[in-house]
């Protein structure tokens, strides 16, 4: 297996994701990351955002991430090994006032990495863009959509839901 200087973020992820999962807890990448793996690199990061799905709690991932070498700094976990450090919002996994449904996976040689779809990674985004006016989060929304395939009903119907068709109707325009 390789060393965590050799992982690229993608693999970094899967690693700590399927740690942790051994462990019981459950984790799914959001945010940036996902936008740098479905925009193929056209956006980076240097911070992996992992949601702990049924709030397993800060002790027992810290317990995980500190018998991964990882240090605890402020909300962040960091490596001596790596740019990459990893942080476990709060947050329940859901976009906007909606849930998080489906589950996508990437397996790659350090283990599987659970992450948003690339639906949910388009509202992600534009859920920056509605609520702040995060216009590079609207662009961000625009490279997941060029280079994927996504359920457009699907995001014009939470965009509804979230009283923003017409932010929606900017994000068309762009695409």
């Amino acid at each position: 297996m390789k060393s965590i200087k050799e992982m690229s973020m993608h693999e970094l992820g899967a690693y700590v994701c399927s740690a942790l999962e051994k462990e019981g807890i459950k984790t799914v990448l959001s945010g940036g990351s996902c936008v740098e793996i479905y925009s193929d690199g056209k956006y980076t990061t240097d911070d992996i955002d992992l949601i702990d799905r049924y709030n397993a709690g800060h002790k027992q991932i810290k317990r995980v991430m500190l018998s991964l070498g990882f240090q605890e700094y402020n909300r962040y976990f960091t490596h001596d090994d790596t740019k990459w450090f990893i942080e476990f919002p709060k947050d329940p996994l859901g976009i906007g006032n909606a849930p998080v449904k489906e589950i996508a996976s990437q397996e790659n040689d350090t283990g599987i990495l659970r992450l948003l779809t690339p639906t949910d990674c388009i509202k992600d985004r534009l859920a920056a863009y509605y609520y702040w006016d995060d216009l590079q989060s609207l662009e961000q929304a625009v490279w997941v959509a060029n280079k994927n395939k996504y359920n457009l009903d699907a995001i014009k119907e939470w965009s509804i839901a979230e009283g923003e068709l017409e932010s929606f109707q900017i994000f068309m325009n762009k695409l």
